[in-house]
């Protein structure tokens, strides 16, 4: 285990059911998804920045984790200021740049909705264990349990993936042809993890097929998931992060829906 994990095992986010979680970051997501403003969007965003502190990461856990995030909002907001839908004021029009502002203010929304959207799903789940996502997908939202502990079994696997690598990388080395060229290095161990992947997942099918995981009837569960008090209070914030975003919104006339006519 990393320190990375043992961090985000730590804090009182950490014991929340993952549900809630999943939940909580479904609920900030949907007026999101249906509107392109800076109203809605900035106000959402505003509200998880006093909550992030909340989730039990440190600050350098939580820009390792979210960097991704900060890298693709403002490249995406780019796209769409050079070659967005002109409209306003003409800034830019040589070839297929077309910069207006239209096409900026678009591009500052856009980059206020992936940074709302995108950032507190990836802090609540960083606190997440898949065994205990599991558990509350089985137990909570009563999904058929192949499904589940076949997911789990592969995101169990995608961990051993990097050890692969760096063993297969180790390999090649050893004997000499890790020195070719970088693109056909990079086909030739993908290829060698793909053969090695399907094989352990063949003989994982096979162990858990022979251990029962896939008979029919009621499964029981090792490991209790609880749904109370702390989990319905994280949804709640959830869903008055979305209502006070869209009353943001509609207040500030800026409320773009985009599934609307025109």
């Amino acid at each position: 285990m990393t320190l990375l994990d043992t961090h985000a095992r730590t804090g009182f986010v950490s014991r929340i059911n993952p549900v809630a979680k999943l939940g909580a970051a479904f609920l900030v997501a949907i007026p999101l998804v249906f509107t392109i403003d800076v109203v809605s969007a900035a106000t959402a965003l505003v509200l998880e920045a006093l909550l992030l502190p909340f989730a039990g990461l440190g600050w350098r856990e939580f820009w390792l984790r979210t960097w991704p995030v900060w890298i693709a909002a403002p490249l995406t907001a780019l796209t769409i200021a050079l070659y967005g839908e002109q409209s306003g004021t003409a800034y830019v029009d040589w070839l297929l740049v077309h910069v207006s502002s239209g096409s900026l203010q678009l591009a500052l929304a856009t980059m206020f909705r992936v940074l709302a959207m995108a950032l507190p799903s990836v802090v609540l789940f960083a606190t997440v264990d898949p065994t205990d996502l599991a558990d509350g997908l089985g137990q909570v939202l009563r999904l058929p349990s192949r499904f589940v502990m076949g997911g789990l079994a592969g995101l169990r696997m995608v961990g051993l993936f990097l050890d692969d690598w760096r063993a297969l990388e180790l390999a090649r080395r050893a004997r000499g042809v890790a020195d070719r060229g970088r693109l056909r290095r990079f086909l030739g161990m993908a290829f060698a993890l793909l053969v090695l992947s399907l094989r352990r997942g063949s003989k994982l099918a096979t162990a858990m097929e022979a251990r029962g995981f896939g008979a029919p009837g009621a499964r029981t569960w090792a490991r209790r998931s609880r749904f109370g008090g702390c989990e319905w209070m994280l949804l709640a914030l959830g869903a008055a992060i979305a209502a006070i975003a869209v009353g943001a919104a509609v207040a500030a006339g800026t409320w773009n829906f985009i599934l609307g006519p025109g």
